[in-house]
């Protein structure tokens, strides 16, 4: 029973230090943006569960400190795309850091853990824990993270049409004209998607 104990001890230390490597590593690549009102944005950042969060409930990334895992990861592909595509993307580093990173910014305090009741290994009902969603801010999914955004940094264009359409074609059929046009003007919006799709699909997260 001891070792049983000591083994969910061990991994829980572990899964901390994991997360607090990944809020290290995001908050050093963010604290590069120079932008007035940045100091304040991360401030809201650290006081929120943005840390911790998932990154959705059953999709992907839907385990503690998957949200900052997850936007890593888009920030690292997008980052990627833009030095290697066949097109050439005149963006600044600023502007994919704010767009890999903070895409996502509307998950902040969005998800819960409630119980639900389930059989273990040994055929024993128990509680579970899972996550949920409680929309706090019930103002949409891309275009939420600009609103937050903007409550703390100025956005170029590049960047508000980049995170406001980073979920490409999931969006309702009459976003399509809306979504091309964007894709087509701003090149940056496209990889954008594409790259949060390859974090999604390709890395799990």
């Amino acid at each position: 029973m001891l070792d049983f104990l000591n083994y969910y001890l061990y991994n829980g230390q572990r899964k901390k230090k994991g997360n607090q490597k990944m809020k290290d590593e995001f908050l050093e690549i963010l604290k590069q943006v120079k932008r007035e009102g940045i100091e304040q944005l991360i401030n809201f950042l650290e006081k929120s569960d943005f840390f911790i969060a998932p990154a959705s409930t059953r999709f992907h990334g839907n385990h503690e400190g998957g949200l900052v895992e997850h936007s890593i990861k888009v920030y690292e592909i997008l980052k990627h795309k833009v030095q290697n595509c066949i097109q050439t993307i005149e963006i600044p580093e600023e502007s994919i850091i704010i767009i890999g990173l903070l895409h996502d910014i509307c998950k902040t305090n969005f998800y819960k853990i409630d119980y639900r009741n389930a059989k273990n290994a040994l055929g024993v009902w128990e509680k579970v824990p899972y996550y949920t969603v409680e929309d706090t801010i019930p103002y949409g999914h891309g275009e939420k993270s600009v609103m937050m955004l903007t409550e703390y940094i100025k956005l170029t264009p590049e960047e508000k049409y980049a995170i406001r359409w980073h979920m490409g074609y999931t969006e309702p059929k009459e976003n399509y004209n809306a979504i091309g046009a964007s894709y087509t003007k701003y090149p940056i919006a496209l990889l954008t998607h594409e790259a949060d799709l390859e974090a999604t699909y390709l890395f799990g997260i």
